[in-house]
């Protein structure tokens, strides 16, 4: 409360991330109040503050133990977040689930210009059965422009593989064939993934994490072991 929420929002927005280590954790209602000074509060069926935990027999690969794939928030709801805040209450040393976020802004520039040219045009399609506090199908163009700073951004989701994921979101290139597709949505993910676009973050207790959803896409590493890792989300449109 002590810094100026228009200083902290510029600091996400020049660095994508901002991590916040060794303030007092918040409860609950503290924690939505907080997040309302930037902004109106994104509500989902379980409320503004979405509790992520692994849980033993989940509906959705967010709440199981394996990795989570490259997406932004926001994708199946009409109002897509500008920022989103985690809070950590626990998490457990060395046991993997580090939040991975790739800098989309970066991963355009260093795109040659054909490429640029090739991806103004293309949009894709996601969809996935509504199990969790999301769902549905939507059709999104690859290319957006930052409602901030005008860059532009890849609003990409990689596609999920029903043997492996529960809930799976399945992709598809607009225009494209299914291998074309296929090959298309390889690449790019293997182009996001790329460590000179990647930060993970290694959860401690106490952490307060900013992201901005625009600049970004993220996912999360598998854990290694067991983990008593306990995450609050909210999302600031």
């Amino acid at each position: 409360m002590d810094i100026p929420v228009e200083k902290l929002a510029r600091w996400t927005e020049e660095s994508r991330v901002l991590v916040l280590r060794g303030f007092d954790r918040m409860a609950k209602q503290e924690f939505a109040d907080y997040c309302r000074l930037w902004g109106e509060l994104l509500k989902w069926e379980p409320g503004e503050v979405i509790d992520l935990v692994v849980e033993d027999n989940p509906k959705n690969y967010l709440f199981a133990s394996g990795d989570v794939p490259f997406h932004w928030d926001g994708a199946f709801v009409e109002a897509n977040p500008r920022f989103f805040f985690f809070q950590c209450l626990d998490a457990t040393p060395g046991a993997g689930g580090e939040t991975v976020f790739s800098d989309t802004t970066a991963v355009y520039r260093d795109a040659d210009s054909e490429l640029r040219q090739q991806w103004q045009g293309m949009s894709l399609t996601y969809s996935t059965e509504k199990l969790a506090h999301y769902g549905g199908q939507v059709t999104e163009r690859l290319i957006a422009q930052h409602p901030a700073t005008g860059v532009p951004v890849l609003r990409f989701a990689e596609p999920l593989d029903p043997a492996v994921y529960k809930n799976p979101v399945h992709v598809r290139v607009d225009g494209f064939g299914e291998a074309e597709s296929g090959d298309f949505l390889a690449a790019m993910a293997e182009r996001l993934h790329q460590p000179e676009y990647c930060y993970a973050h290694d959860w401690r207790a106490g952490d307060i994490v900013i992201a901005d959803n625009y600049s970004l896409v993220h996912g999360r590493n598998a854990f290694t072991g067991p983990t008593n890792r306990h995450l609050q989300r909210v999302e600031v449109i």
